[in-house]
C-alpha cells in the first residue's frame, strides 16, 4: 500500500501543486522537493512498520477503564506514540518558535495522509495538532508558551470539547458554566481564571496515558449577574482546561476537576478512546474575549473538517490497494466461453475493474482535493495579498466539500473493497472491514453530513453575494480552457455544463428567498456539488498528466475517464429536486413514517 501511496503523493505534490514553486517562499526556505520527499518515506516506513500492526491491535483490544480509572490502551498503541512522538513531526507546519519545522500545510497534509491509511485513529494528532493551532493564532502569548508549545512539541495532547448530551450539534443548548474564581482571578497570568462546571460528551482523547496532561479547550457559558445561564451561540466563550493544572512557567501542578465518567464504545476507529468528561469546578482560563468562543472554536472545527476529509480519503486509498492487490493475486473463474485452463485474476473480470476503478476515482481524487486545501491554507498564510483572499474566498466554500464528499464516497469505495474481496471482505483475515467500520464515522463526527449541507447552501453560496461560487467558477473555467488545449475539450464541456446546471439550480431554490423551503433539499445539492467539485479536480489531474511523463500519469486519465463516465452523470438526478423546489421531506407528517 505505501509504495503505492507514495508515488500518488508524489504526482499531486510535484506534477501538480508544483511543490518546487511553493517551496521558493521565505516561510518554508529550510525545506526543498527532496527534503520532503525523504520525510514522506520516513512516515511511510513509520507507517508500515509500527502503524499498521498496531491499528490491527487497537481495534481488538479496544480502550477500557482499569482497575485505577484511567484509561488502559494496548502496549502496541504507546510504542506507536512514541515513535510517532520521537519522529519530530507532531508539529510539522508550526512555526519554528513553538517548536515546529514550518513544512508547507500541504506536505503535513500528506504525511498525515500516509499515517491516516496505516491507523486513523492510533495516535491524538488530529485534534491536538488543532488544539495548538488555536491556541497559536487567538491564546494570549503566556497561553501559547504554556499550553500550545507542549503539543507542538508532543509531550501533551489536547481536545475539543463542545458537544454535550442534551445539546448533540445545537451548541446554541450548550449548558457548561464558567464563573469568575475569586478575587485577583482575572490577573492570572495565564488569563483570566474561571471554574467550569459541566458535562461533555463524545470527547476524543480525553483521557489516556500516553502523555503527562491534556489540553482541553471547552465551550462553557459565564452567567448573567442573577445566576442565568444565557441562551444562544453569541454567550459562549471558550476556555483552555488542562487536565493537570499548570503554573505561569508551565509546571505542573495538582489534578484539575476534569473527571472520566465513561467512555464510548464505538464501530471503529477504536485506537483513542471518546469519552464522557465531567468538569467539577475545574480550573479554565478565558481565551480572547468573552462571547467569542464560536468564531474561536470554527478555526480549530474548519480545520478538524480538513483533516477528516484528508483521514477519510487515505482510509479510501488503504481500502482500495489492499482490494486492488487481491484482484491481482487471487485467481477465480475464466473468461466468458472459455471453459477450461487456468484460472484468471479477477482483475481480469470487468465488474471488477469497475469496482477499482470507482475506489481508484474516490480515494484518489479526495486525495488530491485534500492536498489542494492545504495548498490554499499555504496560500493564505504566505501569498500575496491577492493570492490570499482568493485562498480564503475558496476555502470557504470546499471546506464543507472536502468534509462530506470523501466521507460518503470513500465509505462507498470502502463497502466495494470488500466486494472484490467477497467472502474474503467480511471476515478480519483481511483489513477492508475495519477500514469500513472506521470510516463510517467521519459521515458523523466534526459536522454531520447535514449539517454541511446547510452550511454550503445555506450561508457559504450566498456569502458577499455569491463571490465564493463566482471564485470557485473561475477556476473550474481555467481548468476547461486548458484542457481543451490538452485535448480534452469534451470533459471541459461536461464540466461546464453540469457547473452551469448547479448555478441555475441555485438560482432557482433561492429565488424567493425562503430559507426553510431552500434547504429541504439541502443534502443533494451538497452531493450534486461535491461531484462537480471532484470532476474539477480529476479534468485538472488529467491535464497535468497529459503534459508529464510521469509513472502515475496513466492512472490519473483513467480515473477521469471513470468520473466523466459513471460518476458525473448522477448531478442531473440530484439537482431535479433541488430546482424543482420538491418539499415532500419538509411537508411530510412524520406520524406517516
Amino acid at each position: 500500500m505505501q509504495r503505492g501511496l507514495l508515488r500518488t503523493l508524489d504526482f499531486l505534490l510535484v506534477e501538480w501543486l508544483e511543490l518546487g514553486s511553493l517551496l521558493q517562499r521565505p516561510r518554508f526556505a529550510d525545506h526543498s522537493v527532496e527534503t520532503c520527499g525523504e520525510l514522506l518515506a520516513m512516515a511511510s516506513q513509520l507507517a508500515e512498520e509500527v502503524f499498521e500492526p498496531a491499528n490491527r491491535v487497537s481495534d481488538t483490544e479496544e480502550p477500557r477503564i482499569g482497575p485505577d480509572g484511567g484509561v488502559v490502551l494496548p502496549a502496541a498503541t504507546h510504542r506507536a506514540w512514541e515513535a510517532f512522538r520521537s519522529a519530530g513531526i507532531a508539529g510539522a507546519g508550526h512555526d519554528h518558535a513553538d517548536g515546529g519545522l514550518q513544512l508547507p500545510r500541504t506536505v503535513d497534509m500528506a504525511v498525515r495522509a500516509v499515517l491516516s491509511a496505516a491507523g486513523p485513529n492510533l495516535v491524538p494528532m488530529l485534534l491536538t495538532e488543532g488544539n495548538a493551532a488555536l491556541l497559536a493564532e487567538h491564546g494570549s502569548p503566556a497561553q501559547r508558551r504554556a499550553f500550545a508549545v507542549p503539543q507542538v512539541e508532543g509531550r501533551w495532547t489536547g481536545t475539543m470539547a463542545l458537544s454535550e448530551s442534551q445539546a448533540g450539534s445545537s451548541l446554541a443548548d450548550v449548558a457548561t458554566r464558567a464563573v469568575p474564581d475569586g478575587t485577583g482571578s482575572a490577573d492570572d497570568p495565564l488569563g483570566p481564571r474561571y471554574r467550569i462546571t459541566g458535562d461533555k460528551m463524545w470527547i476524543s482523547g480525553a483521557e489516556h496515558p500516553l502523555t503527562d496532561n491534556i489540553v482541553h479547550l471547552v465551550l462553557a457559558k459565564v452567567p448573567d449577574d442573577d445566576g442565568t445561564v444565557p441562551t444562544g451561540t453569541g454567550a459562549l466563550s471558550l476556555f483552555v482546561v488542562p487536565k493537570v493544572r499548570v503554573g505561569p512557567d508551565g509546571e505542573l501542578g495538582e489534578r484539575n476537576g476534569v473527571h472520566l465518567v465513561g467512555l464510548n464504545h464505538k464501530l471503529g476507529m477504536r485506537g483513542i478512546p471518546n469519552t464522557a468528561l465531567s468538569f467539577d469546578a475545574a480550573v479554565g482560563h478565558l481565551v480572547g474575549a468573552p462571547g467569542q468562543g464560536l468564531a474561536q472554536m470554527f478555526h480549530m472545527m474548519n480545520a478538524a473538517r480538513a483533516e477528516i476529509g484528508l483521514l477519510a480519503a487515505a482510509l479510501g486509498y488503504a481500502g482500495f490497494a489492499v482490494s486492488l492487490d487481491y484482484a491481482r493475486t487471487r485467481r477465480q473463474g475464466r473468461p466468458r466461453g472459455v471453459r477450461d485452463g487456468e484460472q484468471v485474476p479477477l482483475v481480469a473480470h470487468t465488474d471488477v475493474v469497475r469496482m477499482l476503478l470507482a475506489q481508484k476515482s474516490y480515494a484518489e481524487g479526495a486525495l488530491a482535493l485534500a492536498l489542494y486545501v492545504g495548498r490554499l491554507l499555504d496560500d493564505q498564510r504566505t501569498g500575496d495579498d491577492g493570492a490570499r483572499a482568493r485562498a480564503a474566498t475558496l476555502l470557504e466554500v470546499l471546506t464543507p466539500v472536502l468534509k462530506s464528499w470523501p466521507s460518503e464516497w470513500c465509505l462507498e469505495g470502502n463497502s466495494l473493497a470488500i466486494q472484490v474481496l467477497g467472502g474474503a471482505g467480511y471476515t478480519r483475515d483481511f483489513p477492508v472491514e475495519q477500514f469500513w467500520r472506521d470510516q463510517r464515522l467521519n459521515m458523523i463526527h466534526e459536522g454531520t453530513h447535514g449539517i454541511q449541507a446547510m452550511d454550503l447552501l445555506g450561508r457559504k453560496v450566498r456569502l458577499r453575494d455569491g463571490a465564493c461560487l463566482r471564485e470557485l467558477g473561475a477556476v473550474l473555467s481555467a481548468t476547461a480552457t486548458r484542457a481543451r488545449s490538452a485535448g480534452l475539450g469534451e470533459w471541459a464541456a461536461d464540466l461546464e455544463r453540469s457547473w452551469g446546471d448547479v448555478l441555475s439550480a441555485t438560482d432557482a431554490v433561492w429565488r424567493d428567498d425562503d430559507a426553510s423551503a431552500a434547504l429541504a433539499n439541502a443534502t443533494p445539492y451538497l452531493q450534486a456539488f461535491g461531484h462537480v467539485v471532484l470532476a474539477w479536480v480529476h479534468l485538472d489531474l488529467a491535464v497535468a498528466a497529459a503534459g508529464s511523463d510521469h509513472p502515475e500519469a496513466g492512472g490519473r486519465t483513467a480515473a477521469a475517464a471513470y468520473f466523466f463516465a459513471y460518476e458525473l452523470p448522477r448531478v442531473a438526478a440530484w439537482l431535479a429536486p433541488v430546482a424543482a423546489g420538491e418539499l415532500l421531506c419538509r411537508d411530510l407528517d412524520p406520524a406517516l413514517l
